[in-house]
């Protein structure tokens, strides 16, 4: 049997900065070649990078989400893209901006198939949630590390609420292990 963790794979890292100051966006909007603005669709402007892939989202209060970066290494190349971008438009940007890692979204495969009944049963309903007939996958809230895991029947899993990389690796041993101690990863 192969270890589930090899099996990790970082899905989307999203991100969030700011570069302390208010930004007249339809300025910016202007300037920046390749930025879509249309406040009435909403509020912020998106700027997408090419390489590493990713999207800021770049709001009046100078607070920047990036989101869709496979890596927390894309989200730092992503964003010092944009701050080199606006700095381009005269617009001052601290040299470090501090980065704080909002959510890590990753998905993984236990590789075998799992009966989501039983381990709704098993696991018990406080941390739990299952309504088949309304989403096909259980609903794993783990309080260490606090994470949300998405375990679906064909045995895949989707981790949600990381903050660092390690919690979708602690997050498939503590699925995996309790699975097993319930008899139900065979």
């Amino acid at each position: 049997m192969t270890d589930p963790k090899e099996s990790i794979t970082i899905e989307n890292v999203v991100a969030s900065t700011g570069i302390g100051q208010e930004l007249d966006l339809e300025s910016v909007a202007m300037d920046l070649v390749g930025a879509d603005y249309d406040p009435e669709q909403f509020p912020g402007l998106v700027y997408r990078t090419q390489n590493p892939k990713s999207a800021a989202l770049i709001f009046r209060s100078g607070k920047i989400v990036c989101t869709g970066a496979k890596s927390t290494d894309d989200v730092h190349e992503s964003l010092d893209i944009v701050f080199d971008e606006l700095r381009d438009l005269s617009i001052q940007v601290e040299e470090n901006p501090e980065v704080t890692v909002q959510n890590i979204v990753s998905s993984a495969d236990l590789g075998r198939t799992l009966n989501l009944n039983a381990i709704a049963i098993g696991l018990g309903l406080e941390s739990i949630e299952y309504e088949p007939e309304q989403f096909p996958g259980l609903v794993y809230r783990l309080d260490e590390p606090e994470v949300v895991a998405l375990l679906f029947g064909s045995g895949k899993l989707v981790i949600t609420g990381g903050k660092q990389v390690e919690d979708a690796k602690e997050a498939v041993d503590v699925i995996a292990n309790r699975l097993e101690e319930l008899g139900l990863l065979e």
